[in-house]
């Protein structure tokens, strides 16, 4: 007889008790969060359409799609990798003549082609809001505000949101500071690095104060006004400082202006949310553009959590009594139980033993008794 084999693919595993509980419960919290500030939820689905998904990606984000060929339209279908792309094909589709701005909750499975050295799985849970059709600063400082509160009603504490610009050196480039396309890239890799040598071996020492300008906001604001001679820059780094306002009592505040990565697609704000004891990223967001029907686009701002770290660490686990019925137990009290609240096993034989099943109480009548 063949053993049958518990294998999974690379990246892949089994949500068990109580985990998967916990994920539930968590992804509630934070749905229930969202509502509670006006966002409606939506579902796209796990796959879609190949060239549909691609058209609205931009940047590495097509190399790490699954693809398939469905057997019945023949047409190559794709597992997104992300869900934000599809909340913009149903705001400007479906939902195209709903009143803006548009508020939009959602929570998914996103499938990646490679897992990454600080998270090895490769299918995660994506929870998120995107608020259409404007990315004004009082957009963005709700969207940041509620983010934070999310993940504060999932118990999350010492929360660290990190501002950057994502298209800063775009802006300087083509003004002040102009670099051909190639150049641009190339000072983009050096700040990645935070390569000072690099940059002046390029040529790009006007770029060097980007470097310097990272750290603590308030600092860091400071120094980013100072290098704004030209009061380029002067809107959004207002806009940016009344968005960290809004959330200075609530978490830790840093400014890296030239982070990029994980803002493929963002425009003038974006921001990382980082959670004290936990490596890597729990959360990023900020303005891009949604690609209409009429081939326009519109404003939007948002942002996409992965709470699949705190799950593991034992968030949104909670312990329950667990009541044991024996044989010929009352049924309407055991129901009456239930509707209070409690959790109930059923005994189905004589050698049922409520212990090893985790029982805390049995029903004596139709009353829970503690063993």
């Amino acid at each position: 007889m063949n053993k049958r084999s518990n294998l999974l693919p690379e990246g892949f595993h089994d949500s068990l008790p109580p985990l998967a509980e916990a994920a539930s419960r968590m992804e509630r919290d934070i749905l229930d969060t969202l509502a509670s500030h006006g966002y409606a939820r939506v579902s796209p689905p796990l796959a879609e359409y190949e060239d549909v998904l691609t058209s609205r990606m931009t940047g590495s984000a097509k190399s790490d799609l699954m693809r398939f060929v469905d057997p019945i339209s023949q047409r190559t279908l794709a597992l997104r990798p992300d869900v934000t792309m599809q909340i913009g094909r149903i705001a400007a589709t479906s939902l195209a003549d709903q009143a803006r701005p548009l508020r939009l909750g959602y929570s998914g499975t996103v499938l990646k082609l490679r897992s990454g050295q600080l998270r090895p799985e490769r299918s995660r849970l994506q929870i998120g809001a995107e608020l259409i059709g404007t990315d004004s600063v009082a957009a963005a400082s709700e969207i940041v505000s509620v983010a934070v509160e999310a993940l504060e009603r999932a118990g999350v504490t010492g929360i660290t949101v990190d501002f950057t610009m994502p298209d800063l050196v775009d802006i300087l480039s083509a003004g002040p500071l102009p670099l051909s396309s190639a150049q641009a890239s190339e000072v983009r890799r050096e700040l990645d690095m935070k390569d000072a040598g690099g940059l002046a071996e390029l040529g790009a020492t006007g770029y060097l104060p980007l470097i310097e300008a990272t750290g603590p906001f308030d600092d860091a604001m400071t120094k980013m006004r100072n290098f704004d001679t030209d009061s380029l820059l002067t809107s959004r780094l207002d806009g940016i400082a009344e968005i960290a306002s809004a959330i200075s009592d609530k978490a830790n505040l840093t400014l890296d202006p030239t982070e990029r990565h994980g803002f493929e697609y963002q425009n003038w704000f974006g921001f990382t949310i980082f959670a004290e004891g936990f490596v890597g990223a729990m959360g990023r967001g900020g303005s891009y553009e949604i690609d209409r029907q009429d081939d326009g686009t519109e404003p939007a701002v948002g942002f996409s959590l992965y709470p699949g770290p705190l799950v593991d660490a034992g968030f949104g686990a909670k312990a329950h009594d667990l009541l044991f019925l024996p044989l010929g137990h009352d049924i309407a009290a055991a129901a009456k139980l239930r509707a209070e609240g409690w959790r109930t096993i059923a005994a189905l034989s004589e050698g049922d033993q409520p212990r090893d099943m985790g029982c805390t109480h049995h029903l004596d009548g139709s009353k829970p008794e503690k063993y």
